[in-house]
């Protein structure tokens, strides 16, 4: 049974702004930060996971061959050591203080009153109309942080077997993997998973960093750890790749929302849209590998990448639903079509508000919180109908022609999309940008 520590928060020197002076602590630059001026020779925890070849299990991706591992990457690793960062003061705020409540209503959102994240979270630093921009290694960046909010690095396992080792060579040349505590967190456990962090990539999905994410979602092996991804655009905070994850033990409203089938590719990946939802969605799953699901998925996001399309991504159930939200907020905020009502609750619906949980910054808004709220605020994110069904278009011109080689996909019959409408989805754009330069023709 996961417990709840409450303790007092203090902010930590590492989270001081940036003009403000700090001790020197001798070499480097005297913050003792990810950054090549003081990782050099630094040794952090290490988890090496084992890569999956199949997909097996009712609840997770993890083989049932699979032995017991070194450390619980859950409880003992991510929950534990992120409890000792909290007693060590390293948290803008504390968050398990934060009143929380399920609002009553068919769909069960989550409210969470987090004044706190408003008022001491670091604000976005780059424009939300691009969801492609250059990295900026002036403006704030994960090798900024100190070593000591970092947790572990996460690394697929050279010799096939998953491993712990609690002090670790940073290894500088490969460029790590780490998992670090969120400062203005939203939630028990909330962390970063940062890929290859010194290779100071900017926000945009690309196959190797979502393989990993979902993989870190099947080594947590419970459904009620999920991780997100926000594009710029989307209401990403920080553009240096990076995904977000947390515990919380209660379904999302988005977990449980009917999906509709749409096709089946030959990778064994189906993929479904969301039903009854205030947020349209595309819902993936299935797969003969973790790797043919990841792929599936990374490049959907990178269709939408390349299309300037603003997204959030949630990976749920250890991995074996990814939930997919082209999303418009930002733009209709720019262009001063959303409701003053709901732009005075300063909400920036992003992955996990979208999923149902609601973090909300004004007390008023938390008392008053109901399904109807909730329904109304997260119908402003949701692309229009017509709108959505050609971005549908884009993802599955795309997919299908990275597939194509593979066989394509195939078209369930039982109430689900038939080849001929999936054909008029598609009809609208007989071709698709792959990777942002090479076209390619859908084959009819």
């Amino acid at each position: 049974m996961l417990r709840i520590k409450r303790v007092p928060t203090i902010v930590s020197n590492y989270q001081k702004e940036e003009g403000e002076e700090v001790a020197r602590l001798g070499g480097g630059c005297g913050r003792n930060c990810l950054n090549k001026c003081c990782i050099q020779g630094a040794k952090l925890p290490l988890y090496s996971f084992k890569r999956q070849n199949k997909i097996v299990g009712d609840r997770c991706l993890a083989g049932p061959e699979s032995r017991e591992p070194p450390v619980d990457f859950l409880e003992s690793l991510l929950l534990g050591e992120w409890e000792d960062r909290m007693q060590r003061g390293l948290f803008r705020y504390d968050v398990t203080a934060c009143e929380t409540k399920v609002i009553p209503g068919d769909y069960g959102f989550i409210a969470q009153l987090n004044e706190g994240r408003h008022l001491k979270k670091r604000p976005t630093e780059f424009r939300v109309d691009k969801v492609l921009q250059t990295f900026d290694g002036n403006k704030f960046n994960f090798t900024k942080v100190g070593q000591e909010e970092v947790l572990f690095q996460f690394e697929a396992s050279v010799d096939g077997e998953v491993q712990f080792f609690p002090s670790a060579p940073v290894d500088v040349e490969n460029s790590p993997s780490v998992v670090a505590i969120n400062v203005s967190p939203i939630e028990y456990g909330h962390v970063l998973l940062i890929p290859r962090v010194l290779e100071c990539l900017p926000q945009r999905i690309d196959r190797d960093s979502f393989c990993l994410a979902l993989y870190m979602a099947v080594e947590a092996g419970n459904p009620y750890f999920r991780l997100g991804y926000n594009s710029l655009g989307a209401f990403a905070t920080i553009n240096h790749l990076h995904f977000q994850a947390y515990y919380l033990a209660v379904p999302f409203p988005i977990e449980k929302a009917p999906t509709k089938k749409i096709a089946t590719f030959d990778g064994g990946v189906m993929i479904s849209k969301l039903l009854n939802y205030p947020v349209r969605g595309l819902v993936f799953e299935g797969g003969n590998t973790v790797e043919e699901l990841s792929n599936t998925v990374s490049d959907a996001c990178i269709c939408l990448q390349d299309n300037n399309i603003p997204y959030n991504v949630l990976i749920a159930d250890c991995g074996r639903r990814i939930f997919l939200f082209p999303q418009c907020y930002a733009e209709k905020q720019a262009l001063g079509e959303v409701n003053a009502e709901l732009l005075d609750t300063q909400v920036n619906p992003a992955v996990w508000e979208i999923s149902g949980h609601m973090v909300l910054k004004r007390k008023k808004d938390y008392e008053e919180a109901s399904e109807e709220n909730a329904w109304r605020l997260l119908a402003e994110v949701s692309l229009s109908e017509a709108r959505f069904e050609e971005v549908n278009a884009l993802i599955f011109e795309t997919i299908a022609c990275i597939d194509n080689g593979k066989g394509g996909a195939t078209h369930s019959s039982e109430g689900e999309i038939k080849t001929e409408e999936v054909d008029a989805i598609t009809s609208g754009s007989q071709r698709a940008r792959v990777s942002g330069t090479q076209e390619c023709i859908v084959l009819q």
